[in-house]
């Protein structure tokens, strides 16, 4: 994939594609991007939720045109570790979304997830709109008094511009990597503590 097409898949992340339903209606999908810690985190939840049709791992925020892993690690760059999660509105809202979102990594520790530090590891929502953005500060002034959090949630709200995909390995990292260390120790207890939370809202086949 060349830097161009790379760029374009988000510039307009909440633009609607259109996907061929099982009945042959067209379904509107849209897009959200949130940084949340490390990426294989996050994405192992989100896939397992209903009304998501797919989630890409990836950087948005930064300043350097089409990072690596190697690069973004350094925290130099500006971005964070996100996911693009395409979702379908018609089966999950985007309040869903971020209540998921904000229980299933801590939002009240700044540049920080666990062992994780640095300003890649930003708890950040990437709005594409300003409905998303007056969402998000809804959500978050609901979370602060909902008494789920023992301190202030510092989740940032950054306006999406550019989204990269991350390298192919790290796709679908947890499916594929089960018995990785770090996948034993802190991706699985998110997707179980997932799980628990949200059992409902779990697809049916989980």
């Amino acid at each position: 994939m060349d830097d161009k097409s790379k760029e374009e898949q988000g510039k307009d992340t909440n633009s609607k594609d259109k996907a061929a339903a099982g009945n042959g209606i067209a379904k509107e999908t849209k897009f959200a991007t949130f940084g949340g810690g490390c990426f294989w985190c996050t994405e192992a939840v989100f896939l397992k939720l209903k009304g998501v049709e797919k989630v890409v791992s990836g950087y948005a925020g930064g300043q350097v045109k089409d990072p690596t892993y190697e690069q973004v690690c350094t925290g130099l760059t500006g971005h964070a570790e996100v996911i693009r999660i395409e979702y379908n509105p018609d089966e999950i809202k985007f309040e869903q979304l971020l209540d998921v979102f904000f229980h299933t990594h801590n939002p009240t520790t700044k540049n920080r997830q666990g062992a994780d530090v640095g300003t890649q590891y930003r708890s950040a929502v990437f709005y594409s709109d300003e409905a998303e953005k007056e969402a998000t500060k809804k959500v978050i002034a609901e979370q602060d008094k909902s008494g789920d959090f023992d301190d202030p949630i510092v989740t940032t709200l950054e306006e999406m511009k550019i989204f990269y995909p991350a390298e192919d390995y790290h796709q679908n990292y947890f499916a594929r990597n089960p018995g990785n260390p770090y996948c034993r120790a802190v991706v699985g207890p998110k997707v179980a503590k997932f799980m628990k939370r949200y059992k409902e809202m779990a697809r049916k086949d989980e």
